[in-house]
């Protein structure tokens, strides 16, 4: 296995985002509750609640101010409603969904485009969602800040994907986007892009490690570190739903979902696919065991598609070493990730350095 740091979803580094990602998971917020959370001294909070007010993102809510004593009132902050807005994409093997979404994380517009990614010219394909986030830009009438897009395999520094599902070997998809929308774009695995959100959606700053699992037409794997994600490349085809039909080896079974509903063949599929389950289980708790984490994440179509998967995953997780106390946990669905993780690289720049793309 292969270990790389991903250069999208690194912790928060300054106190200007580290204040900024406190502030937007809260109603209300506090000066000395983010001193607390963050260990920072007073006028180092100061300045950054001032940075970030004068940049559009945080407001200073003087009529809940409360007084206490001889002192100044406190002044509660919320997180403010900048104009501009960010998208985000999730590339698919035959959908892709893209979204615009405020600050704050609500999504504001979406669109599921259906492409078949592999069967389109990788021009025409970028074509396609660059013209399908034009649509959505121009019925809102606000400024685009950012665009952050995952896809399945590899992602290079400058955005280049290479992802043998999609038939795309080096694929410069974060210049053309660049190019096209000219603001910042940030590109991320999925497996990345699903540690990220757990990232963004928790209120601890150390935030405990945490392992993903992507298991579909692909595989990957992503855990975060003290500095940030790291992605680990797995080099397991037989993993992949197109290992798993090798594996099963019956022309009329060419889905994952034919493999789990077919009952003429379940005497070859649901053994094969107890297997994918094991060995996906076998090779997590492998990585429990040398990197630790408190939390495995789980998502894609080996667990949503077929719902007995997930036991024989849990139990060959146990049986690797001793990882009882692990939280494993299952994303719920396909849309719910799929919008999740678009929501997480959409938003990825700005939560990690928000001085430097003010709204």
């Amino acid at each position: 296995m292969v270990y790389s740091l991903c250069m999208a979803f690194l912790r928060p580094q300054t106190p200007a985002a580290k204040c900024l990602h406190l502030v937007r998971l809260g109603q209300l917020t506090t000066r000395a509750e983010l001193i607390e959370a963050t260990g920072l001294s007073q006028p180092t909070i100061t300045r950054a609640i001032a940075a970030l007010s004068q940049a559009g993102y945080v407001t200073e809510r003087f009529d809940l101010a409360k007084t206490r004593g001889r002192g100044r009132p406190t002044v509660p902050l919320e997180l403010a409603e900048p104009e501009a807005v960010h998208a985000g994409i999730s590339i698919g093997t035959d959908s892709t969904y893209i979204a615009l979404f405020d600050l704050k994380g609500r999504t504001l517009r979406c669109v599921d485009a259906e492409l078949p990614v592999a069967k389109l010219d990788q021009d025409d394909f970028i074509q396609h969602i660059m013209a399908e986030l034009n649509k959505l830009t121009a019925t809102i009438h606000r400024p685009l800040a950012t665009v952050g897009v995952t896809a399945s395999g590899t992602v290079t520094i400058d955005g280049h994907v290479t992802a043998p599902n999609l038939n795309w070997q080096n694929v410069p998809l974060g210049d053309q986007l660049r190019e096209q929308f000219s603001v910042p774009v940030q590109v991320s695995s999925v497996s990345a892009a699903i540690v990220g959100s757990e990232m963004q959606s928790s209120r601890d700053l150390s935030n405990p490690s945490v392992l993903a699992l992507f298991a579909d037409d692909s595989l990957a794997c992503a855990i975060t570190t003290n500095d940030g994600v790291h992605n680990i490349t797995v080099e397991r085809e037989d993993l992949t739903t197109f290992g798993l039909l090798n594996a099963i080896n019956k022309p009329e079974i060419q889905t994952l979902r034919q493999a789990v509903t077919d009952s003429k063949y379940q005497t070859v599929t649901r053994p094969a696919l107890d297997k994918r389950a094991r060995n996906l289980g076998q090779l997590v708790g492998e990585l429990c065991t040398e990197h630790n984490p408190s939390t495995v994440v789980i998502a894609g179509s080996a667990f949503i598609d077929d719902p007995l998967s997930p036991a024989p995953f849990a139990q060959a997780v146990r049986a690797t070493g001793d990882h009882a106390k692990i939280d494993l946990r299952m994303l719920p669905g396909h849309r719910e990730m799929v919008r999740d993780i678009a929501r997480a690289v959409a938003l990825d720049l700005v939560l990690t350095d928000p001085l430097n793309r003010s709204a």
